[in-house]
This record gives C-alpha cells, sequence and structure tokens, in this order.
C-alpha cells in the first residue's frame, strides 16, 4: 500500500524534527580504557547522541557530525563507569539501619552518592522495599540522571536465620522453610522481574541458624525455571561446594575460613560460578577499631555527614569494636578473601566487581574505590580490576547495553585526570561522570 504526498511530507518533518532536537557531543583527545580488556587507546574520540554511543575509536577514523558539541579531553583518561554488583540501598540513616529509610528522598541520595564516585550502575542484594521497582522502571523507560537500579527484591534466608538478628532486618529476608514457601515467593520475586535472586547462606560464626542446604537447591532450582540468577552470601568453602553443585550462578562474597582448594576452582570453571569478592565488607569490620586517616581523607569526607565521623573516631565507637571477642580474627578473614581472590583470578574464574556498601559504615561509593586497591593489593592487575567492575560487570548482569565503551552502548562513562592503569588509586581522579550521556558531575 502506497503511502499519500500528505503522509510522506508529515513523515518527512517528524524525523526533521527529530533531528533538530537530538543531543550530540563529541569528546575527543583522550586516552580510552574501553571496559572489554583490549588495550587503551590513546587519541580517542566518542561520539554520543542521545546518550548512545556512535562511535568510539581513534579519533582519525571518526567524523564529527555538524553541530556536535565538541569536548577537549586531551590529556584524560575515559573509563566506563563503574558497576558495582553487590550493595543495599536506602536503609540506612547515619550509622542507623531501618527499613522505614526506604524513601525516594532517601533512595535518590544515595544514587547520587554512588554517581559521584564514578559508580553508574548498582545491583541492590535482597533488602529492598517495592518503591525499589518503580524508581528502576522509570529510569529504564528514559534517560537516567542517577545511578542505575538493579535489584534481588528481598533475599532468602531460614527461618530467624541471618540475617534477621542485624538490626533494622528483621522482616527484611524471606524467611523460609519450605518447598512451597520457595515457590510462592520465586513467583512474586519473578512477576517483580527481579535482576537476581538473593540467598543469604552463613551461620554468622556459629551464631545464627543457617538456612538448609536442600532450601538452598529449591530456591536455585525455582529461579532458574523462572530463567533468574542466583548469588549466595557465603562464608565457608564447604557452603560455597555445595551451592555451585546446585546451580548457583555467583558467590557473592569470598570465601573466608580457609583457602580455596583445587576442587573449588575446577567446579567454578566447569559450572561458570561467578565470583564477587566484597572485600571492603571484610575491611569494615575491623577498620574502625582504632583510628584510621581515611576518616578526614577530602575524598572521603565530601559525602558524609560530620556527625558520623565523628561517631566513628571517637574512642567510645572504638571501645565497642574492641570488646568483640571475634575482633582478632577479622583481619585474617580478609587476608584470606585477597588470597582467594588472587587464587581464583589467575585460575580464570569470573570475577565481577562488589562492595556490599549501604550497611551502616560501609559507605557507597568510597569503598568502591578502596574494593579497587585491595583487589590490586590481593596481586589482580588494574586492566583486570576496572573489566571486572565494567565489561564483566555488565556480562555477569546480562546487560548488553552497559558496561563497555562501544558503538550501541550507553554513554556510562568516567573522566580522569591520571590513568588508572599505572595505579588503581587514579580511579579518585575523577573530573566528571556522565550516565546515558547526561553529565552527572
Amino acid at each position: 500500500m502506497k503511502r499519500s504526498p500528505a503522509r510522506w511530507a508529515v513523515a518527512f518533518f517528524a524525523l526533521a524534527a527529530a533531528q533538530a532536537v537530538a543531543e550530540v557531543r563529541v569528546f575527543e583527545n583522550f586516552t580510552l580504557i574501553d571496559g572489554t580488556g583490549r588495550p587503551p587507546v590513546a587519541g580517542a574520540a566518542l561520539v554520543v547522541r542521545d546518550g548512545k554511543i556512535e562511535y568510539a575509536g581513534p579519533s582519525s577514523g571518526m567524523r564529527a557530525p555538524a553541530g556536535a558539541e565538541r569536548l577537549d579531553l586531551a590529556g584524560r583518561y575515559v573509563i566506563p563507569g563503574l558497576i558495582d554488583l553487590h550493595v543495599h540501598l536506602a536503609n540506612v540513616k547515619g550509622l542507623v539501619q531501618d527499613p522505614k529509610f526506604f524513601t525516594r528522598e532517601n533512595l535518590e541520595e544515595q544514587l547520587r552518592t554512588y554517581a559521584w564516585y564514578g559508580v553508574t550502575a548498582v545491583v541492590s542484594m535482597g533488602s529492598d522495599a517495592d518503591l525499589v521497582y518503580q524508581v528502576r522502571a522509570e529510569q529504564r523507560a528514559g534517560r537516567p540522571s542517577l545511578t542505575r537500579i538493579f535489584t534481588a527484591g528481598r533475599g532468602f534466608t531460614g527461618k530467624n536465620g541471618y540475617p534477621t538478628s542485624a538490626p533494622g532486618m528483621q522482616g527484611v529476608p524471606y524467611e523460609v522453610e519450605t518447598a512451597e514457601d520457595v515457590r510462592r515467593a520465586v513467583a512474586q520475586l519473578a512477576d517483580k522481574r527481579v535482576d537476581v535472586v538473593k540467598i543469604w547462606v552463613d551461620d554468622h560464626l556459629g551464631k545464627e541458624p543457617k538456612i538448609p542446604m536442600e532450601l538452598c537447591r529449591a530456591i536455585i532450582e525455582e529461579a532458574h525455571r523462572h530463567k533468574l540468577k542466583v548469588a549466595a552470601h557465603i562464608f565457608y568453602l564447604e557452603d560455597s561446594r555445595k551451592l555451585i553443585e546446585a546451580g548457583v550462578d555467583a558467590l557473592a562474597h569470598s570465601v573466608r575460613d580457609r583457602p580455596v582448594d583445587a576442587g573449588l576452582i575446577s567446579l567454578m570453571k566447569k559450572r561458570g560460578t561467578w565470583q564477587i569478592p566484597t572485600l571492603t565488607r571484610e575491611l569494615s569490620t575491623f577498620v574502625y577499631a582504632r583510628p584510621h586517616p581515611f576518616l578526614d581523607d577530602p575524598f572521603f569526607t565530601r559525602w558524609v555527614d560530620p556527625q558520623v565521623i565523628a561517631t566513628l573516631k571517637s574512642p567510645e565507637y572504638q571501645k565497642k569494636l574492641q570488646a568483640d571477642p571475634n575482633l582478632g580474627r577479622y583481619e585474617e578473614f580478609l587476608r584470606t578473601a585477597q588470597k582467594n581472590l588472587k587464587a581464583l583470578a589467575s585460575a580464570g574464574v569470573r570475577v565481577g566487581f562488589g562492595t556490599d556498601t549501604g550497611p551502616p559504615a560501609r559507605f557507597s561509593g568510597y569503598f568502591d574505590h578502596w574494593e579497587m586497591e585491595l583487589m590490586a593489593e590481593a596481586g589482580v592487575s588494574p586492566m583486570e580490576i576496572l573489566r571486572s567492575a565494567t565489561g564483566r560487570a555488565a556480562e555477569y548482569l546480562g546487560a548488553n547495553d552497559l558496561g563497555t565503551l562501544e558503538k550501541g552502548k550507553w554513554a556510562d562513562l568516567v573522566v580522569l585526570t591520571a590513568n588508572p592503569l599505572d595505579n588503581i588509586r587514579n580511579t579518585r581522579a575523577i573530573e566528571s561522570v556522565w550516565i546515558a550521556g547526561n553529565r552527572v558531575r
């Protein structure tokens, strides 16, 4: 059927109007580290139209669109926005955790904090209120100007299991006792289209009931039936082995009770299980027991309530932590986690980036940069650290339009004034942050 001349005219002018208002930017003359693991490209350019990348590569191969805004980034380094695969959103104010704090105002403030630190997407792991789905839907309907949300909704534990005893966590996870409880809860999560399913599998050093492994198997099986991946909070090597055998997709923390063995490494590679280390989670268990210079770091204090800092510095707070009978073990747990990360990464296990930030005294954004330093301290190269937090993280999520700076992807990027491949601490040298082509810092 032929269109009338009038209809062709309407279509032509509609297209012309759309093109007239298109937002086109050219970033040029920088070094591109694109998140794929490929070598950096000096003298690079990006062409971004309405938040999506049209060109990424050498400036010599770029044809700048007429009328585009041009940004000269000579001497800068551009990396993809960081993706944190393990956070907890909006349940904390100051050093207090409570579900009543899960408001739009608190959520958006935390997302702004992550964005300021160059973290442009996060996965909230099991402690969310239903408001998270509304905000996620709003973001995905357009071009967000806050850090992107992925969510596990509510996670799983057993009856009265960890972490329900933690302040502010009672009633937050599903506490399942039967396979029918599992089926019903996973169906609810599937209806809400969660991005991942979370299980807490931990007895908190013998102090809490641990979810039975048969219920973990039921959760994994039911989630996979709904085509949902499953990530498990773990501590012990033997729990990790059983979960991997049951088909879990990711370990949401490091094994910390002992070194990983060849059998576990082989099993993770065979099953394609991801490791998300969360080294700063371990750091947070002991770092405040004595004064630490980071509490005066301007890169930290920019987004933290001065009263919170004063509390963390106080002798009273430090004495409270020093009274913990397990305090002497926590630093060793971190060292074990670092050694295990190195062993897994060297063996070719897929590593995603995560921090477990959001709960009290685990600071959004700042700890992401500290996490990268701890990964480097463990022996992971800067390129692989960046890849774990960008292209690899997007691969884990199945987010095909995020994670790398390539044609067709969203322009989520961070402009740095120093080379992060020389020293991973240079990720702190942030000049600007962009989400979907919107400048957010």
